[in-house]
């Protein structure tokens, strides 16, 4: 069991005077989190309204069938998550739909006073029948993160495009990133819900000079910007998946690498040995075959955390493992930032 102190301020009325007084309380976690609650999902995406965090992320069934749409958790404490609603439910869509496919890597960000809601789908055909073919970003508007959410504009893009995620600037600016085959970026304006600069595709797997640990994928950018530099967060499943962190004087770049090496995550040589290039690495010891597609979130300490998916290592499951053991849960770890750089402590394992 992980345990953080949390610093909780009191208020101490006093005759006629009133001081302030700090007591500490003890955080305690388990990963992964969601293990009991009986929901599994992937990309999780968290965030914190009043006194409660609310999560999104990529429902079940993930690669066959049919995906049910987007799911909305609460949570009053971090630890015990519950459905809250389907913000989109695909069973009500009608058939003319656009967006009836997949339901990727769904994300809310509050920005300008409302929550925008990013949903990566295509449109269901005979001929296609996950969508992929038309995979892009729909934007949605509401005015209170539990929706509803009416539909601003979509696809943002022409072409396969998932994993869109938004970061709004000191200026007020957005931007729009997302990847497909690589990670792309833009200017958008919300309101009308249209890119208001050419997407570029500004980093690709293959990209000469870039390390081989990301020659498999790479995916789910998430920025955030501190000190005066934008940093972004990307996700590669070449050994596994880990996260990986870009920087850069802009929001648009240009991103070089702020550590050699992902910053987090696990790495399995018998995961994917078909993307690995046939490098051999030393397996971590956490007991994950996939921690990654990671967001921040405002945590119990009021300082950054981190989410994201927490799938345990099928290999070395036993045989009468219970079924949660099989399906990607929830997992949570404290960011620090020193030295120039994030770090994020994990990926931890109380079972």
């Amino acid at each position: 069991m992980r345990k953080i102190l949390l610093a909780v301020s009191l208020l101490a009325i006093l005759t006629s005077c009133s001081r302030t007084k700090e007591s500490a309380q003890e955080f305690k976690y388990d990963n992964p989190i969601t293990r009991d609650a009986g929901i599994s999902m992937r990309d999780h995406c968290i965030i914190k309204v009043g006194d409660k965090w609310y999560c999104t992320g990529t429902s079940e069934p993930v690669w066959t069938g049919h995906n049910p749409g987007v799911r909305l958790l609460v949570s009053d404490d971090l630890l015990h998550w519950k459905h809250n609603s389907w913000l989109i439910d695909a069973s009500l869509l009608p058939d003319d739909c656009p967006y009836d496919g997949r339901f990727w890597a769904p994300e809310i960000h509050y920005i300008k006073g409302r929550y925008w809601l990013t949903v990566n789908s295509g449109k269901v055909t005979d001929a296609d029948p996950k969508g992929m073919d038309t995979h892009s970003v729909w934007l949605f508007c509401s005015d209170e993160v539990t929706g509803p959410y009416r539909l601003v504009n979509g696809p943002l893009t022409d072409r396969y495009n998932n994993d869109a995620t938004l970061f709004e600037d000191e200026d007020g600016q957005v931007y729009f990133y997302c990847s497909g085959n690589g990670l792309f970026q833009a200017k958008i304006d919300l309101e009308k819900g249209v890119l208001t600069t050419p997407l570029e595709k500004f980093l690709d797997k293959d990209q000469e000079g870039w390390p081989k640990w990301m020659c498999g994928g790479i995916e789910g950018p998430f920025v955030i910007k501190q000190d005066g530099t934008y940093f972004m967060f990307f996700s590669t499943w070449t050994r596994g998946y880990e996260v990986a962190l870009l920087k850069s004087g802009t929001p648009l770049g240009p991103w070089k690498l702020a550590s050699p090496d992902p910053i987090f995550g696990t790495r399995k040589n018998a995961y994917r040995p078909e993307f690995a290039g046939g490098n051999i690495f030393e397996d971590t010891p956490d007991p994950y075959q996939e921690t990654g597609h990671n967001s921040l979130f405002i945590g119990p300490d009021g300082n950054l955390w981190n989410s994201c998916h927490y799938f345990l290592y099928e290999n070395e499951l036993p045989a009468d493992a219970p079924e949660w053991m099989h399906h990607p849960q929830l997992g949570i770890e404290p960011v620090t930032f020193s030295d120039g750089i994030f770090h994020i402590a994990g990926p931890t394992c109380e079972l």
